[in-house]
């Protein structure tokens, strides 16, 4: 179980973008997190991720309570969790080839044997045909990248999946390709999944139940009153070839 319990976290001293937020995912369950954009949705997924400490409030992995974020937490902590944001330019090393940027976390937690076949296997689940791996961020379209930057969140085969506004810049067609491949990974590893995003419609069709922030919050938005939970059917499973796109 992934609880997050009264979460208040910002940037700045006495400054905070999230305030007393709290939700959680259970094994193998889908939880879509819907809001504006600027809410704080984003910094709450990174707590949620391990990779921001908050300013108060409790995360609990399994029940046990987390006490360190990013380098400092425990690997079998950090491990468990694989990320996916929104804007891949942003998040891949662009002095990379896809080949080694979906190999970062193998190499990252020393493992030695069977990285080029777990790459390729990686690749595939993802639709990124092998004449992809050899090319760099800038040689490979916004949908290529994010779909590497997915093979690369699913390197270590985590436990929960955190998709921040993951299909945000891509269009219809990749982005029911990246909500396939999560979706088999989940069935085939029992996963869970935090997806946050603004689009109510594709967290509703993706996700078991999608609370809005001021469910997480306790507070409406200005703009939206609260949302219904809502589950619906899943996307195709089949992952077109990115060379398609």
């Amino acid at each position: 179980m992934l609880e997050l319990r009264a979460i208040t976290a910002g940037y700045r001293t006495k400054a905070p973008v999230v305030r007393g937020a709290s939700l959680t995912v259970a094994p193998g369950e889908s939880v879509g997190l819907l809001g504006p954009s600027g809410c704080g949705k984003s910094t709450l997924a990174r707590v949620a991720a391990l990779l921001h400490r908050p300013d108060s409030g409790t995360l609990l992995l399994d029940g046990e309570p987390v006490r360190n974020w990013r380098h400092r937490a425990p690997r079998a902590q950090r491990t468990a969790f694989g990320v996916v944001f929104q804007q891949p330019r942003l998040s891949a090393d662009p002095r990379l080839r896809l080949t080694d940027l979906i190999a970062e976390p193998l190499r990252a937690t020393g493992r030695r044997g069977g990285i080029e076949e777990r790459v390729f296997e990686l690749a595939a689940s993802v639709g990124l045909t092998p004449d992809l791996l050899d090319r760099r961020p800038h040689e490979v379209s916004d949908g290529q990248l994010q779909r590497a930057c997915l093979a690369r969140a699913l390197a270590l085969r985590p436990r929960w999946l955190i998709c921040d506004e993951m299909t945000a810049m891509l269009d219809a067609s990749t982005t029911a390709a990246l909500v396939a491949a999560v979706e088999d990974y989940r069935a085939a590893s029992g996963a869970g999944l935090l997806a946050v995003g603004h689009d109510q419609v594709l967290l509703d069709r993706w996700c078991d139940r999608t609370l809005h922030w001021g469910d997480v919050t306790g507070r409406t938005t200005p703009t939206t009153g609260r949302l219904p939970q809502a589950s619906g059917p899943r996307q195709p499973s089949v992952v077109p070839p990115a060379g398609e796109r």
